[in-house]
C-alpha cells in the first residue's frame, strides 16, 4: 500500500493482505493524482498473530479518510490465506478486468 498509493503511475487497483498502511501520517501529503481513486482490495485474518487486525482496521479508517474505496474482508483465519479469501479476490480482479 505504501507504495502503490504514492506510484506516480495509474494502477489498475491495490491488493493488500494481511497488512497495514506504513507510514500512515504521510499519506495525506505523498499520495498521488494517478492513483487518488484507485480501488483497493484489504483482507485480514482474525487470529492473525503477526499484524494485528486493530492496526490493520486502523488502516482502512485511515484509507477511507483520504478518499479510498476499500473492499474489506476479515477471515477467521491466522496470517493465511483461505479459499473464500482466493475466491473474493478472483471476483476482486474480475470486477477490474472489466472496466
Amino acid at each position: 500500500m505504501r507504495c502503490g498509493l504514492r506510484c506516480a503511475h495509474r494502477l489498475a487497483g491495490v491488493l493488500a493482505l494481511s497488512t497495514y498502511l506504513p507510514l500512515a501520517e504521510s499519506l495525506a501529503t505523498e499520495k498521488t493524482a494517478a492513483n487518488a481513486g484507485v480501488p483497493i482490495f484489504m483482507a485480514h485474518g482474525s487470529g492473525d498473530p503477526v499484524i494485528p487486525l486493530a492496526l490493520a482496521e486502523e488502516s482502512r479508517r485511515r484509507l477511507e479518510q483520504e478518499g479510498y474505496a476499500v473492499d474489506w474482508h476479515v477471515y477467521a483465519m491466522p496470517h493465511s490465506v483461505c479459499v473464500p479469501e482466493i475466491e473474493a479476490i478472483g471476483r476482486w480482479l474480475t470486477a477490474l478486468a472489466r472496466v
